[in-house]
């Protein structure tokens, strides 16, 4: 073998080139940057940057009361807002120590499932984009739709909802909501049928994922990835499962896991937990008809605030709507750590009290971030046309990752 000399980007026979991909780029589909070393077009190295729309959400909140930092929350995985909004007053809830009525947890239940099926529409939609294939995109878009409909019944928003409060939801949830999320899963599964039938077996599509950025159970785990990238790994971890939250361990589902931890597998993984989303949203509508009907929060005053019609006709609840606001009711003083399985993962919320109107600390745990710590490294050595491929699968959203 002859001995050539080792030539770097910045040296003229440098066969090497650099690339920045990103911070603004269709590919990145986000805000972040890897700054990459070429081989032509195999990478050899490269380096992940964030921080272009970092908003300190964590330093703001400390400056919030509890009940204004839910705004926050949608922010961050802004294409599964309700999930974050969940989260969060279950962390508060956890602190307060707040027992929430059944029929309070199966709303919450089937809010958040049709977000995760919101989410992986996104996710596996633009991942036929980005091999090629825009028909099946479209044909999910319909669906997202019909999901950001039934979040209007709800709250009146569509993607960053600020759904619900501590301690349950502003108004009761009408007829048509129960309609639409009906009619949602009469159709549903024949477009996901569809939409899976033009990808599962398509040739092109195999060649471009099957074995792309495999990952094994044992670097998985070494990364803390959660969510369906852990899971297509084989690793059968899933919040829902394993730390129930919200009377999850009242419904009968099953945990899809795959085999190789490549980017087919991911896809997989996700059109299958849109059938099992589906599953918990069909046996929470029923298991919601043995429920009170008029109830949809839990009874704690103290916490949660009155209807404004109360307040202008009622000395007590003007009261407690007033403690609450100027923050004159008090907090136990503690720490608590709630997660929930948002779309990409375990997320979690990390509260740290004084006893005041607002958290002395508080910490996301943003599963975009921790996932894609392990982009860079995993990339080297592949050709940059599967790179994007892998990204996309990662499904990274800039406002969780850079929080």
């Amino acid at each position: 073998m002859d001995n050539h000399p080792v030539l770097t980007d910045n040296d003229p026979q440098s066969e090497l080139s650099t690339l920045n991909l990103g911070p603004t780029h269709p590919a990145t589909h986000g805000v972040f940057q890897n700054v990459l070393q070429l081989d032509g077009e195999r990478i050899v190295s490269g380096v992940s940057t964030i921080g272009y729309i970092h908003r300190a959400f964590e330093k703001i909140a400390e400056h919030r009361p509890f009940y204004q930092i839910t705004p926050l929350t949608d922010r961050l995985n802004y294409c599964s807002s309700p999930i974050n909004n969940m989260g969060w007053h279950m962390t508060v809830e956890k602190l307060l120590n707040i027992q929430l009525p059944k029929r309070v947890e199966y709303l919450r239940i089937i809010v958040m499932e049709l977000a995760r099926i919101a989410d992986h529409i996104v996710c596996n939609g633009v991942l036929g984009v980005d091999t090629g294939a825009f028909t099946g995109f479209l044909y999910m878009m319909e669906f997202r739709e019909h999901i950001y409909e039934i979040y209007e019944e709800i709250c009146g928003s569509r993607l960053t909802t600020n759904v619900g409060r501590i301690g349950g939801f502003e108004r009761n949830f009408n007829d048509i909501f129960f309609r639409k999320v009906r009619k949602f899963l009469e159709d549903f599964p024949k477009g996901l049928a569809e939409f899976e039938n033009l990808f599962n077996r398509n040739r092109i599509f195999i060649d471009r994922t099957k074995g792309v950025a495999a990952v094994t159970p044992e670097a998985a785990l070494n990364y803390s990835w959660t969510g369906p990238l852990l899971r297509a790994a084989g690793v059968d971890y899933d919040v829902r499962a394993m730390n129930p939250y919200s009377s999850y361990q009242d419904l009968d589902f099953e945990v899809p896991v795959g085999t190789s931890g490549d980017v087919y597998d991911r896809f997989l993984v996700r059109n299958e937990e849109m059938k099992q989303s589906m599953r918990m949203i069909d046996q929470c509508l029923k298991l919601i008809e043995k429920e009170n009907p008029t109830i949809f929060h839990a009874d704690v005053p103290a916490y949660y605030l009155p209807p404004k019609e109360e307040v202008y006709n009622n000395m007590e609840a003007l009261i407690y709507h007033f403690k609450i606001v100027m923050g004159e009711v008090e907090t136990p003083v503690g720490e608590v750590y709630h997660s929930v399985e948002g779309a990409n993962g375990e997320l979690g919320f990390y509260l740290v009290n004084d006893g005041g109107r607002s958290p002395y600390r508080l910490h996301f745990r943003r599963p975009s971030f921790i996932n894609y710590q392990m982009y860079a490294p995993m990339s080297r050595g592949m050709l940059l046309s599967d790179a994007i491929i892998n990204m996309s699968s990662l499904n990274i959203i800039a406002g969780e990752l850079d929080a």
